[in-house]
């Protein structure tokens, strides 16, 4: 599988005419899936999926540009990643928790964890 990828909306200024444009040009010459993360709005990912004839994967990550499954679906997105979103929310609990411990001296963190034979059968 080929992904065609087009990363000019991770940069300021970008233009949605260049990117359709990229993507349409990684289509053509044989891309299976299209992608370009850091599309700021869903009007601008519904204009890129109805612009192309393969799949389009939306890059989930980025405050403010992440969508709803439900609402990226309504646009036309046929694929979504992760990319390290959840490896970030993991850091952000760990580095929550330890504040907590340190400047607070409290210990609240260990309420919301999940239960041992839950994480067990992740880990198993």
């Amino acid at each position: 599988m080929v992904t065609g990828r087009t990363q000019n909306h991770l940069s300021p200024g970008a233009d949605l005419a260049e990117t359709t444009r990229r993507l349409q040009a990684f289509e053509a010459a044989g891309a299976d899936i299209l992608m370009a993360p850091g599309l700021p709005t869903l009007e601008d990912v519904k204009a890129v999926c109805s612009s192309l004839s393969k799949p389009f994967n939306f890059m989930v990550g980025i405050p403010g540009r992440s969508f709803s499954v439900a609402e990226l679906e309504a646009a036309g997105v046929k694929r979504i990643s992760l990319a390290t979103s959840l490896w970030k929310a993991a850091v952000t609990g760990l580095v929550a928790a330890a504040r907590e411990a340190r400047e607070q001296g409290t210990f609240s963190f260990v309420d919301s964890n999940i239960p041992g034979g839950e994480l067990n059968r992740y880990l198993g």
